[in-house]
């Protein structure tokens, strides 16, 4: 009989972290793309997403276009362009977001290209390296409302100070980009913090996130 009661509570307490689980992972998602916080930093940081050709697409673009926003605010002096190229590119991300900040009009001494990561976890302990050799620890991160709780978090975790400013255009803010991402990246973050933290390698592309693969998440 005590084993039975035994049994039935750790089913009863699994069920319930399993119900209870995807709704915080949800809540913390949502409230981080809604209720970004506007503070100057040392470093704005702007995660790669696909390019073509030396060509931001869309989503990398909308990243370019907020990071230029914040940095004509004053927010920040220094811009960090990150991302790799995907195989058979003859470009990569960091370099074809610095050519077009350039391209804008922002002097090349206050960008840093880093041509690395072909993921958010990769992406971020390589910009973190960078800015540890250069002793600054605060960071403005720019990317898709969705991905700002895991980017943040991950950011954090290796040890710096993060924010998050979306991005207001293009196909990835909330009123265009749907549900569909709200769930995938709730469940990337999900992952992360449960399992990711633990040195468990983990793909930001979860099966069938379309969405995430996309957008070079």
């Amino acid at each position: 009989m005590f084993l039975f009661r035994w049994i039935r509570r750790t089913v009863t307490l699994l069920l319930l972290v399993a119900l209870i689980a995807p709704g915080y992972a949800v809540s913390k998602v949502w409230r981080a793309a809604n209720n970004p916080i506007v503070r100057s930093a040392d470093v704005i940081v702007v995660l790669g997403a696909a390019q073509l050709d030396g060509r931001p697409g869309d989503a990398l673009e909308a990243r370019l276009i907020e990071a230029k926003r914040i940095y004509a605010l004053g927010l920040s002096p220094l811009i960090i362009t990150v991302g790799a190229g995907a195989p058979g590119d003859r470009t990569t991300e960091a370099a074809s977001g610095k050519a077009w900040l350039r391209s804008k009009g922002i002097v090349s001494k206050n960008i840093i290209a880093i041509p690395e990561g072909r993921d958010t976890l990769g992406s971020t302990k390589a910009y973190v390296s960078a800015m540890k050799k250069r002793m600054v620890s605060d960071v403005i991160i720019v990317t898709d409302p969705f991905h700002c709780q895991r980017a943040m978090v991950m950011a954090n975790d290796q040890g710096v100070v993060s924010t998050c400013s979306p991005v207001q255009t293009g196909p990835n803010v909330i009123s265009q980009s749907g549900y569909k991402y709200l769930l995938r990246e709730a469940g990337a973050y999900l992952v992360y913090v449960t399992v990711g933290r633990r040195g468990i390698q983990v793909s930001d592309h979860l099966p069938g996130s379309d969405i995430l693969t996309k957008v070079g998440l």
